[in-house]
């Protein structure tokens, strides 16, 4: 078979801009994996039924298998390898840990994404939410009860965290405006 032109695809993984020459039928897991080195995104099936090759394409958790990476030219790409800050967990890689919602860890990088992108849409979802948004994943070890816990203690933790923040500013804003003298009723 003849080798098709390569195309240049620019696209930001994790928040670093990458520009490489691709065959235009490289799908984006194997660009994800081969060409950039980030393994974490399995693949699994090879025709989007697993979910082990989920990421998040500028937003929306797609599974990278059915995506071309010419199709992601422009696009900003989340891996499960971006999701922690540095050395400090995400709170739902940190609830998948606690609630021992990963055995092989196989499905793991899919799930904690398919449910990070629920969490951003619906940070208190209920347990029918959080399945039916994990349904396009497949676990074959823990029953999914673990997986769900996971997602329902990172939601309780990021709601927490996201309630200590709202409380921070709202302290900073009272302090600003009695330094500017608004407060007490002075001008």
């Amino acid at each position: 078979m003849e080798a098709l032109p390569k195309k240049k695809v620019a696209v930001k993984i994790n928040g670093v801009e990458q520009t490489r020459e691709v065959e235009p039928r490289l799908l984006l897991v194997d660009f994800l994996r081969d060409v950039a080195g980030l393994t974490g995104t399995h693949v699994g099936c090879d025709t989007s039924i697993c979910g082990a090759c989920t990421v998040i394409l500028n937003g929306t958790a797609v599974k990278s298998c059915t995506v071309l990476t010419v199709q992601a030219d422009g696009a900003d790409l989340l891996t499960i390898e971006g999701l922690a800050q540095g050395e400090k967990l995400h709170p739902l890689q940190e609830a998948f840990w606690e609630c021992h919602g990963l055995q092989c860890g196989f499905c793991t990088p899919g799930m904690i994404l398919s449910a990070y992108q629920l969490l951003k849409r619906n940070p208190q979802p209920t347990e029918a939410e959080i399945r039916h948004a994990l349904d396009g994943n497949l676990c074959r070890c823990t029953g999914y009860e673990h997986i769900v816990d996971a997602v329902q203690m990172a939601a309780k933790r990021m709601k927490r965290k996201a309630n200590g923040k709202k409380k921070r500013r709202q302290a900073m804003g009272g302090r600003r405006r009695q330094e500017a003298g608004l407060e007490g009723g002075r001008l």
